[in-house]
């Protein structure tokens, strides 16, 4: 084992599959969560192959084909009209092409297999109801104050999301920013759905200043949806119960069949606001490292919010094990992971703008697609599904 202690504020996905990635370097971790209970809620997670190749090296390909769905394809279509634009093929051959699949899951499923792990696992302290309240640091150690109580690490990881308290420890860190865009969130029982509605892949509808994100998750048992659409929510929390009449009357004049579907149907909305952190900040400092979204949230047109925190752990874990000064290593980490990062954080922006046009541009888009194919289509996003772990990193 290697001799070094790790601390980590925050048990969501970033938080437990650094513990776990630690652990699978020989590297023991104390991980510190708030809640007194991970009863992560949410709707759905894309986990691309760039992520479950790490999470399968983690020894977790059964946990999370059991509670996962492979998609067959990702089928775009217009949103005013439902009518197929392009279609990206995903299932066996993307598998073989990636070396391992695309995969949807709820993400109270991925977090309650990683919570699985990580407390089946010796070299993981977790932590319940330990709110961290301070941090501090000299030349020798990193220090977490966790209900009045100081507990002092070599490192200190804070993956403790978004609205990270914890990122004020790291000068010159990027704020969250509120973005002007708003993302809608249920979940809708198969029995429950419209016959019509895809039950076996992901469907984007286009729409102007709004999409639609479609796909099933636990086992097929439910069906997501997302509808994002450009609004300056200013609400005092980050999400809220969502009145669905707003997307009804949002939705009147620019309706689809999927849209008016799911809307007319009674179902529990939550409301988010899209919220940003710009990777370009800093996301060291000494013995201390942000990761995941308390580092470089981004916006989820890409779907990579997820595998971006996932591949982080995976990144730090292998900096950490490598020896050397942690400081050293931390400044490593941020090295490697900072070009590959800004550059999703940036696709992602661009590819919100490309769903959310309108009129001609819109019509020139959907040809653009249409002409290049599906299989074209998602090979420009080798460099993302098709990535490798650089420094010995697992997978």
């Amino acid at each position: 084992m290697t001799q070094i202690r790790v601390g980590i504020a925050g048990a969501g996905i970033a938080g437990l599959t650094t513990a776990l990635a630690l652990s699978d370097r020989g590297i023991a971790s104390t991980l510190f969560e708030r809640a007194s209970e991970l009863s992560e809620v949410g709707a759905g997670l894309q986990i691309s192959p760039n992520a479950g190749r790490i999470l399968e090296g983690l020894g977790l390909t059964t946990a999370l084909d059991r509670a996962a769905v492979r998609p067959e394809a990702i089928d775009m279509r217009s949103g005013r009209t439902g009518e197929p634009i392009v279609t990206l093929p995903l299932g066996d051959a993307a598998a073989r092409a990636y070396g391992a699949p695309y995969r949807l899951v709820h993400r109270a499923d991925l977090q309650a297999l990683l919570l699985e792990a990580a407390r089946s696992d010796p070299r993981i302290t977790l932590n319940l109801g330990a709110e961290a309240t301070g941090v501090s640091q000299s030349a020798d150690a990193a220090s977490l104050t966790v209900n009045g109580t100081e507990h002092s690490f070599d490192c200190l990881v804070a993956s403790d999301g978004v609205r990270s308290t914890l990122r004020d420890a790291v000068p010159g860190a990027s704020p969250a920013r509120r973005g002007g865009r708003t993302a809608w969130r249920t979940t809708i029982p198969i029995g429950a759905a419209p016959r019509d509605l895809p039950h076996e892949r992901t469907t984007v509808l286009l729409n102007r200043a709004a999409h639609v994100v479609i796909y099933p998750v636990r086992g097929g048992r439910l069906i997501n949806v997302i509808v994002v659409i450009e609004e300056d929510w200013d609400g005092p929390d980050w999400s809220a119960p969502g009145d669905a009449d707003i997307l009804r009357r949002r939705f009147d004049a620019d309706s689809t069949r999927y849209v008016s579907r799911f809307t007319d149907i009674e179902l529990n909305w939550t409301r988010w606001c899209l919220t940003e952190v710009d990777p370009r900040g800093n996301w060291v400092h000494g013995r201390i490292a942000l990761i995941g979204d308390a580092a470089h949230a981004m916006v989820p047109f890409l779907a990579q919010g997820a595998a971006m925190a996932i591949e982080d752990a995976d990144i730090l874990a292998s900096t950490l094990a490598a020896g050397g000064p942690v400081a050293e290593a931390l400044q490593s980490f941020e090295a490697l992971r900072r070009p590959r990062v800004t550059r999703v954080w940036r696709t992602a922006r661009q590819a919100g703008q490309i769903y959310h046009l309108g009129g001609p541009m819109a019509v020139a888009r959907d040809l653009t697609m249409t002409g290049l194919g599906g299989q074209r289509l998602l090979e420009r996003y080798d460099w993302i599904y098709g990535w490798q772990p650089e420094h010995g990193a697992s997978g």
